[in-house]
């Protein structure tokens, strides 16, 4: 056996790597293995018979019953040739005790593989029930982003209205004081009185408050109200808007409610 079918063996019995490494390199001082030139190594081990691989386990430190079973896999696979017929010059001796449990009860072995096998069934059952709850949990998780990312979309839209509104409740606010202040301008503004008629309190003018919040003419003072503060809350600075949008707005919203105070 060279090198490489030595290293191959231990690591298929479960050996960890630095102790095979350790072991291999004993084995190779004790001429026990050969070394192989890099274009001849054949990794394939097969094994002259059960105590030379029992010897081999059991000097690389397993167990015996980790031994039984690993030979038993072994003798399956076919990589055992001979079951007994056990060599004179064996340097180390096998445990007894594992080599007549195999020539004394061919059906252990059987079993054992049995045990193996249904050992890898469930482990088989137990990944595709880890996979199906994975695909599960993935599905979920895109239903949910996809979700958010629908509210977002709606708030964006809603923001963007909102802000639409905004801009064009100034815009008319600006209009409105330019009118004033041509009034204000005119010769004539504020003489033309008829003396037999009492001035009359100046009644608020709601038609054009709802009118520049887009909203009906039957539009109650609460509805007006909630309106103004849903546009201050958008345009305030703290939240993103413009200073000067919240500015007016807000004068816009005083007047009004100094208006209907009155």
């Amino acid at each position: 056996m060279n090198t490489d079918q030595a290293y191959a063996l231990l690591m298929d019995a479960g050996v960890k790597e630095e102790t095979s490494i350790v072991t291999i390199r004993r084995w190779l001082r004790e001429r026990k293995i050969y070394f192989e030139g890099k274009g001849n190594r054949n990794n394939e081990y097969i094994i002259d018979n059960m105590d030379q691989a029992l010897s081999m386990l059991k000097d690389a430190g397993v167990t015996e019953g980790e031994s039984a079973q690993i030979v038993g896999r072994w003798l399956s696979e076919g990589k055992i040739k001979n079951v007994g017929n056990r060599k004179k010059d064996t340097a180390i001796e096998p445990s007894k005790a594992v080599t007549n449990q195999f020539l004394h009860n061919p059906q252990d072995h059987l079993k054992i593989i049995q045990q193996l096998k249904e050992k890898i069934n469930a482990q088989n059952e137990h990944i595709k029930g880890m996979e199906q709850l994975h695909k599960t949990s993935i599905h979920t998780l895109i239903q949910q982003r996809d979700k958010l990312n629908r509210e977002v979309a709606i708030l964006e839209s809603e923001k963007s209205e909102l802000q639409n509104e905004s801009m064009n409740l100034l815009k008319e606010n600006r209009d409105l004081r330019n009118e004033i202040i041509k009034l204000k301008k005119d010769p004539s503004y504020g003489t033309k009185r008829n003396p037999e008629r009492k001035p009359s309190t100046p009644q608020p003018r709601t038609n054009n408050y709802r009118q520049k919040l887009g909203l009906s003419k039957t539009a109650t003072e609460k509805e007006i109200v909630t309106s103004y503060k849903r546009l201050l809350k958008i345009t305030h600075p703290d939240h993103g808007g413009n200073a000067a949008t919240f500015h007016y707005i807000k004068t816009d919203y005083d007047q009004f409610r100094n208006n209907s105070n009155e």
